[in-house]
């Protein structure tokens, strides 16, 4: 079989534009870790977490089926509650599963910022969370978060200075 050396040379430059491409537009994007605490307060004079509905069936669901709560809790640096104060995690949290505890949250992250840049904005990523302390007797449970944003790079330099 013979191949042209022309036909050879188009196909090696097609690639190499296609494979140049694909490198670039990996690197456009950055990915960024946040970690952080939510103070989750169930009751008393600052609660955050209110019980907002529940199906006749909630009460007698071992997976609490059909309850719906809404939160406005705080976002801080630290577990405790009085360390640096970051912001606000807001939403809705459903059960809606018959067979397993496995709530479905509608969350957003609101952090506090004085003359942000915009680099987060049109971001996207994914949480990880889980549970670090409970303390029943004032209803409090802490929360720790590992936030992972994925944002485009050309946002953090000229087009931010240009705005």
């Amino acid at each position: 079989m013979k191949v042209s050396m022309r036909k050879l040379s188009k196909t090696s430059m097609l690639c190499a534009f296609i494979i140049a491409t694909l490198v670039a537009f990996a690197n456009a994007r950055k990915v960024t870790k946040l970690h952080f605490y939510v103070q989750d307060l169930l009751g008393g004079p600052n609660q955050s977490v209110w019980e907002v509905a529940r199906a006749n069936i909630t009460s007698t669901s071992p997976t609490s089926f059909g309850l719906v709560r809404v939160a406005d809790d705080l976002i801080t640096a630290k577990p405790e509650a009085n360390s640096t104060k970051l912001g606000r995690l807001q939403g809705l949290v459903t059960f809606a599963n018959f067979k397993e505890l496995a709530p479905i949250m509608n969350l957003i992250v609101v952090f506090t910022s004085v003359g942000g840049t915009g680099v987060f904005q049109m971001a996207r990523g994914y949480a990880n969370s889980s549970t670090y302390s409970i303390d029943s007797a004032k209803e409090r449970v802490v929360l720790e978060y590992n936030l992972y944003v994925v944002y485009e790079k050309f946002r953090e330099s000229s087009e931010l200075s240009n705005t």
